[in-house]
């Protein structure tokens, strides 16, 4: 196999070590499954053990042994769900052209830049979406860009978390879209150095860590389009921390990502899965107040899904895209891991009839394996 990359070595690292950096927050935010050595197949399944919450017993003492309490270990999957790449073909001709100007090296180091600029976007957004979507609660308003009076939001939406376990172990995010962000800038007290304990907002405009979350932005941030569900109401009764619960009454539809209200209840809930067979699923850990029948179910407005997580709530895994047994006729290929994001790709050399296509392509699938350790913050 000739080395046909060995010479573009230098331009395929240097673009590497730009991924990521154009406003993606929500990858370097969450766990990276990542092995440049392995190749993966379209659909491919990961899976991973869950151990459910332990429950205590009193302790007897006795001369026999107890036999201990039964525990369940849960199964989930994550699925290898894209396959995707950005295909650079050039002739002798147009190398020859371009030679006599900026040269083929420059431009084609350029081109792998933006090819591994637009899958790393596309990676960003897929991650947005599964997390606001498995978001366990949610606060602010939505339709209206948070902080625009006080930052009281990030104090909120950690409550939710610390209250549903997560670890303050310094790898919390708050993920949000610019509009958010340039909100944050502006509050007064982060701008002043002698109330912030530091200039670097007010000087070179970065977000600084709040209420122990990082602050980071994103243009992968998603908005969602609330489903037309109206006038539901509870059918039957349901303890705290039910997840499934029976709606009636009502017309529309109740989607995946939506956030309902229950009358007497404040908590503004995310659905996991949307409305069937009379069943709508709120994400884990469920319900916070117990529900009586006949409550009224309201689905709230459309919003801007900002998230904010706990690194191992959320996964994205990616490998190499599977080739076949003694290879296809690519006459080199490299495997390339950013050593910042640690997002891995792999660039393939396929030669023609006085012409040659260079290739960057990926595999990856996202997953939220913990929606306890999500919550949205609505804008």
């Amino acid at each position: 196999m000739a080395n046909v990359l060995t010479d573009l070595a230098a331009d395929i690292y240097k673009a590497a070590d730009v991924v990521g950096r154009e406003l993606v927050g929500v990858i370097p935010s969450s766990l990276i499954n990542a092995d440049g050595s392995q190749r993966v197949a379209l659909n491919d399944t990961v899976r991973s053990a869950f151990t459910r919450q332990a429950t205590t017993v009193n302790v007897s003492p006795s001369m026999t042994i107890p036999e201990g309490t039964d525990q369940t270990v849960d199964n989930k999957t994550l699925s290898i769900t894209k396959a995707k790449a950005v295909q650079i073909p050039w002739t002798g001709e147009d190398m020859r052209h371009v030679n006599n100007g900026a040269g083929f090296t420059t431009i084609y180091g350029d081109q792998i830049r933006q090819a591994m600029r637009s899958l790393t976007n596309e990676m960003e957004v897929d991650l947005s979406t599964e997390g606001y979507r498995n978001a366990s609660r949610a606060v602010g308003t939505a339709g209206t860009t948070p902080f625009a009076a006080n930052f009281d939001l990030i104090a909120d939406v950690r409550k939710i978390l610390v209250d549903n376990g997560a670890p303050t172990d310094g790898q919390l995010s708050l993920i949000m879209d610019t509009a958010a962000g340039a909100k944050l800038r502006n509050l007064a007290q982060l701008q002043k150095a002698n109330e912030n304990g530091s200039d670097d907002m007010l000087r070179r405009g970065t977000l600084l860590d709040l209420q122990g979350l990082m602050m980071k932005e994103s243009a992968g941030i998603q908005g969602h389009t609330k489903g037309t569900g109206a006038s539901f109401v509870t059918n039957g009764t349901f303890a705290v921390g039910e997840t499934a619960i029976d709606v009636d009454g009502g017309s529309g539809t109740i989607l995946a990502g939506d956030v309902v209200t229950f009358e007497g209840d404040t908590n503004k809930y995310v659905v996991a899965s949307a409305l069937a067979g009379g069943t709508v699923t709120l994400a884990a850990p469920g319900l916070r107040a117990s529900l009586a029948d006949g409550v009224a179910v309201t689905v709230g407005d459309s919003y801007t899904g900002n998230i904010a997580l706990h690194r191992n709530a959320l996964e994205i895994a990616m490998r190499a895209p599977a080739v076949p047994t003694g290879g296809d006729n690519a006459d080199d290929a490299m495997t390339i891991q950013d050593p910042v994001s640690g997002l891995v790709f792999e660039i393939r050399s396929y030669k023609g009839y006085r012409k040659a296509m260079f290739e960057v392509a990926a595999t990856w699938g996202v997953k939220a394996w913990k929606p306890e350790f999500i919550a949205a913050v609505l804008g």
